[in-house]
């Protein structure tokens, strides 16, 4: 479950683990409110998904999950030419079945589905593997004109397993899943357009101020919502359409015992700006 209760944390956390603790990420608050965190991969060469940056990735989602003034999350790459290649084999390389099954590889992998707070991975250049995999546990996705997108682990003897197999085919149905999967093909961001892989297409150069006003839009509404939405739609990866409705219908139920719900509609009929206060 997402739902539970907001922990305020310092503004000085955030500035305090991008400037001693973090050494793969890059992290700041952005937008006119400073209401956006973002999340940066900055590991030469390529941003290679090791153990220390996924660690890093996962301690920095942690910390603006647990601030109130921020209201969504931004996954990027400080590079223009590419988000990530994907795992690094190289860790990878030494492992045995026993080894890779009992170890602590993917241990942060989950951080995305586990974050409350609404994510958005700003994508670019090379989203390979694990990248097109983090991608897609991200809540949306905006490309660069220049991505390129692909599962490539056929190629080196193995399968997808942060979720290459089970949410591709969710995004772009079971035929150019497999065909991707199978062959490690690259798509472009206007295919991965087409096949509602992503949301939007922008050019490289625009990529960090459209995901900044997303995220700055998503923040302007109440992060207690915001948190049952995202609760909500996520719960339709794992039911049936009649269970599926039937949590929406409780979640919904729910939003009437809260102060936001009476100050939304009460600032709809005054025709004024809700004040939302996530309670």
């Amino acid at each position: 479950m997402l739902l539970r209760q907001f922990k305020p944390s310092s503004l000085t956390s955030i500035s305090r683990f991008s400037t001693e603790a973090l050494k793969l990420v890059k992290v700041e608050r952005v937008g006119k409110n400073q209401s956006v965190g973002l999340v940066a991969l900055n590991k030469r060469p390529y941003n290679s998904l090791s153990s220390d940056l996924m660690a890093e990735v996962a301690q920095s989602l942690r910390a603006f999950e647990k601030d109130d003034s921020i209201g969504a999350i931004i996954l990027t790459s400080t590079s223009p030419k590419y988000f990530t290649a994907g795992a690094d084999i190289r860790q990878m390389l030494g492992n045995d079945f026993f080894e890779i099954s009992g170890g602590t590889f993917l241990t942060n992998w989950n951080c995305f589905e586990r974050c409350s707070k609404p994510l958005i991975a700003a994508v670019n250049g090379y989203v390979f593997g694990g990248g097109t995999e983090i991608s897609m546990a991200c809540d949306i996705i905006y490309a660069a004109d220049n991505s390129l997108f692909s599962q490539p682990e056929i190629n080196i003897g193995t399968i997808p397993g942060a979720g290459g197999t089970q949410r591709l085919v969710r995004s772009v149905g079971k035929s150019l899943a497999m065909e991707m999967i199978l062959t490690g093909n690259k798509i472009t961001a206007e295919e991965a357009l087409r096949a509602k892989l992503v949301s939007k297409v922008v050019p490289v150069d625009q990529l960090r101020d459209e995901a900044i006003k997303l995220g700055e839009k998503i923040s302007e509404q109440s992060g207690l919502i915001s948190l049952m939405v995202k609760e909500s739609v996520s719960r339709s990866y794992e039911s049936t359409l009649t269970q599926g409705l039937n949590y929406e219908r409780g979640l919904f139920h729910k939003t009437f015992a809260t102060n936001d719900r009476k100050e939304g509609m009460s600032a709809f009929a005054e025709k004024r700006k809700p004040k939302w206060t996530s309670s």
